[in-house]
């Protein structure tokens, strides 16, 4: 039998579980999948960075130790962290306010955010608040991905045109794209959109190609991911034997050599209270796509992971990032459903990874002096235009026309306004839609369907009622902001009707009756008992009864509470009409 104190240990710290069952076989998976993962890592986290507006080697030191932060704390088995497109954006445009690319306060900003990003996620971890992530429903998620995925893009035809732009929205990108568009380096663009087709054509046509060739399908696999650092490879070489940096062509430059320095976050009141909402939803964010990914992949297993343990493994991951010269990271999509191709068995993954970036960093680095920034800028476009997906307004506009109200404002206020104003306007529209939909509940009038003891309504069945009993169905839970609107279609429905004696209030449907609701449904019975009428309630359940319980309702109540509703208008209804 465990200890207490080992089982506390193994909750926080995952790695005691799977560390266990480590074998020579799960290393060899493992490390197979490492070198996989960090042949496509390399380039991504280059161009990643170069999207934050960063220097380039952040982008490999937010590659490094976060990655073995969440082999030690994090549940997945197959997620890969890091440096993914949404964060690095939602980074720039968060420390883009505090200073300008390319200073030394802007990187250090960075750092700091990964610091406060990390914190929030701790403690929402260590408090369980993982259910706060709730608030931004899917369609909100899938509507800021598409708009940030467009704004990304366009951010980076800059770089694919050889050309000045800025703009934290789509409208002014643009507008600034147009306005630079006779600048246009006609090097850069050789080097530009051919990658861009190239990698387009690897991500989907490389892959039967080889397969057609006799070439067996993983292998197959692993080759077509690769392509971008074929891409890497070949227009460093072309820029290098041409000379194109002296004709206009942007390129990458000196990358320090070395393990990511120390860095400690500089506490700045000012710095830190001008970050923390954009670390919050960096944050949710982040945890939101990362848990997605890890969810999807563990059920592949059939295995299972612990978001709220995920929030520490993430929170972990942001510190370490912090402490190494990064910036925010999260679970990254492409890279983890790699890393779980390619075979990896437990999260030791990642940490092989991590070792494979920093021999890159110690031995590669000055190999890619000559890489041009078009082809970063070419991987981040191939790899985000696959997030866009505009079938999701088709869909909600299909089901449901306020999600689809919701969606539609995320996408326009993100590509309008931005990233951040985007996504806490998607927030703030799906609650008060809910608010809005609860507020005006569905409530139904039932009857008895013939032959059997099942209530149905009575606009959609052929059911059998009692002029002397009306059972009203409310499907929602009852709370402040629709306790109003069932007392109003109460009052409406009985006023008038002389030859009612109960009311029953069927709550199969009601999971919790709040304060404001309790009152209610007080001034509903003192109202009906002035008229004359009794109010029942049925099919109440456990946890909702042990709460009214506790109150003076259910002893002044001036009918009764029946088990189920059969059993109410069994026990209600006339001996005459029985017999009848």
């Amino acid at each position: 039998m465990r200890l207490p104190a080992l089982r506390a240990f193994e909750r926080y710290l995952p790695i005691l579980d799977w560390g266990k069952r480590y074998n020579r076989d799960t290393f060899t998976n493992d490390i197979v999948a490492a070198v996989i993962v960090t042949i496509m890592l390399i380039p991504q986290s280059l161009a990643y960075a170069l999207l934050a507006g960063l220097p380039a080697e952040m982008g490999l030191y937010a590659s490094i130790l976060p990655l073995v932060a969440y082999a030690i704390f994090g549940t997945s088995r197959a997620l890969a962290v890091g440096p993914v497109a949404v964060v690095s954006l939602m980074t720039a445009a968060a420390v883009g306010n505090l200073a300008l690319q390319g200073t030394p306060e802007y990187a250090a900003a960075a750092i700091i955010l990964a610091f406060l990003s990390g914190l929030v996620l701790l403690v929402m971890g260590f408090f369980r608040l993982g259910f706060l992530a709730n608030f931004l429903s899917h369609p909100v998620i899938a509507g800021f991905i598409t708009a940030s995925g467009i704004i990304i893009a366009t951010s980076q035809l800059k770089h694919i045109l050889g050309i000045p732009a800025s703009g934290h929205n789509l409208l002014e990108l643009v507008h600034s794209i147009l306005a630079h568009l006779a600048e246009v380096n006609f090097w850069t663009l050789a080097i530009g959109v051919p990658t861009t087709a190239f990698l387009f054509w690897v991500r989907k046509g490389l892959k039967p190609r080889l397969i057609a060739a006799g070439i067996p399908p993983k292998l197959s696999d692993i080759l077509a991911k690769a392509g971008p650092v074929a891409a890497v490879v070949v227009t460093t070489l072309v820029t290098w034997a041409l000379g194109l940096n002296d004709r206009g062509v942007a390129i990458v430059g000196d990358i320090p050599k070395g393990l990511p320095p120390l860095t400690i976050p500089k506490f700045d009141m000012e710095i830190w209270t001008s970050l923390i909402g954009s670390a919050v939803l960096i944050s949710i964010i982040g945890f939101v796509e990362s848990v997605s990914v890890a969810q999807t992949l563990a059920a592949k297993k059939r295995q299972r992971i612990v978001p709220d343990q995920e929030l520490i493994g993430l929170g972990a991951s942001n510190i370490a990032a912090s402490i190494s010269g990064g910036y925010p990271v999260t679970g990254g999509f492409s890279r983890s459903v790699v890393n779980y191709d390619a075979g990896a068995d437990t999260p030791a993954a990642g940490a092989f990874t991590a070792v494979g970036i920093a021999l890159a960093t110690l031995a590669l680095t000055p190999l890619i002096f000559f890489l041009p920034k078009a082809t970063l800028a070419a991987t981040i476009i191939v790899a985000v235009l696959s997030l866009v997906d505009f079938s999701i307004l088709r869909t909600t506009w299909t089901y449901n026309k306020a999600d689809f109200a919701a969606v539609a404002a995320t996408i326009l206020l993100t590509l309008g306004f931005g990233v951040e104003l985007g996504v806490s306007s998607g927030v703030l529209i799906s609650i008060l839609l809910y608010l809005y939909r609860t507020s005006r509940p569905h409530i139904a009038e039932v009857g008895l369907v013939p032959g059997t003891e099942h209530f149905r309504n009575i606009e959609r069945h052929k059911v059998e009622t009692s002029p002397e009993i009306l059972t009203i169905r409310v499907d929602e839970n009852l709370y402040f902001a629709n306790a109003r609107y069932l007392e109003d279609y109460l009052y409406d429905r009985v006023v008038g009707d002389k030859q009612l004696k109960h009311v029953i209030l069927m709550c199969s449907a009601v999971n919790d009756i709040d304060t404001s609701a309790l009152e209610s449904l007080e001034a509903i019975d003192h109202r009906l008992t002035d008229m004359g009428l009794k109010l029942h309630l049925s099919e109440v359940k456990g946890p909702v009864m042990d709460r009214l319980s506790r109150t003076h309702f259910l002893h002044e109540l001036s009918g009764r509470v029946f088990l189920t509703q059969y059993g109410a208008v069994r026990e209600l209804t006339p001996a005459k009409q029985k017999r009848a």
